[in-house]
């Protein structure tokens, strides 16, 4: 049975795939295929179309760093960690080593209904909680993480120490995570979206600093809703997404950070 956590995968696939069916900010057929077929039950807040555009641009914004990172490391390992039914690896057109996608077993089970294994694929079930999957990775020169959504239903240790576990995998790397800030896990007791699949954030922080080591360390901060993106948005829409998802208000609720090694 899905966790209440795992069901949250359900909230961007529906957003990603409704900015796709109306051909803006993200195209993403898989995803518009996957809900067509899935059609979660979600709520009125989950299925709300201002989501759907901050989960959209979210994606689009991490499939264009992941683009930049893999053209200058086309031999990367990528680790997509806590993938959910994402379709990054055929959103995104650079080259890379290998790519794993990686949920857990839940997640998984439902994923390998419409993702197969291949030669540069694998789909793992782990979690971030745990390290010792690890280990059956290759070493290699490069690696690519992207933890998207799910730092906020773990810890600033277990972050740091999965950080630590994997850059003993690999001489360099590049991470990108978005966080909620303290702000936003005070108010998603009783805003947020996640609640109406029976789920709860447990971590925030507005400080980029707190998941350094002694080898990662931060790069920058990702725009979360870029300007050219908000500009496919048109009239009211395009104004009350600026004002309420792309304000100072939003910007203090919602970070993307990325980090090097």
């Amino acid at each position: 049975m899905m966790k209440n956590e795992s069901k949250t995968l359900y909230i961007p696939l529906y957003g990603k795939a409704l900015v796709s069916k109306n051909g803006i900010i993200l195209k993403d057929k898989k995803a518009e295929e996957i809900w067509e077929e899935e059609k979660f039950p979600i709520g009125r807040k989950s299925s709300s179309k201002w989501l759907a555009y901050f989960m959209g641009m979210r994606a689009a914004v991490i499939d264009r760093w992941t683009e930049e990172k893999l053209s200058e490391n086309p031999n990367s390992v990528v680790i997509h960690l806590g993938c959910g039914l994402d379709s990054r690896i055929e959103r995104v057109s650079a080259d890379f080593d290998h790519w794993y996608d990686v949920d857990l077993p839940e997640v998984i089970d439902v994923r390998k209904n419409h993702y197969a294994s291949g030669p540069k694929y694998t789909v793992l079930e782990a979690s971030a909680m745990e390290t010792d999957w690890l280990m059956h990775l290759p070493n290699c020169e490069h690696v690519v993480l992207i933890m998207e959504g799910i730092s906020m239903y773990l810890s600033e240790d277990a972050i740091k120490n999965f950080f630590s576990a994997i850059s003993e995998k690999c001489d360099t790397m590049d991470i990108v995570m978005d966080v909620y800030t303290e702000k936003a896990v005070k108010m998603s007791k009783i805003k947020n979206p996640i609640k109406e699949v029976g789920a709860g954030a447990s971590f925030g922080t507005s400080e980029h600093g707190i998941f350094e080591t002694d080898e990662i360390r931060f790069s920058k901060e990702l725009c979360m809703t870029p300007d050219e993106m908000i500009n496919e948005l048109s009239g009211f829409e395009k104004v009350f997404f600026k004002t309420m998802f792309a304000g100072k208000f939003s910007k203090e609720l919602y970070k993307i950070f990325t980090y090097k090694k």
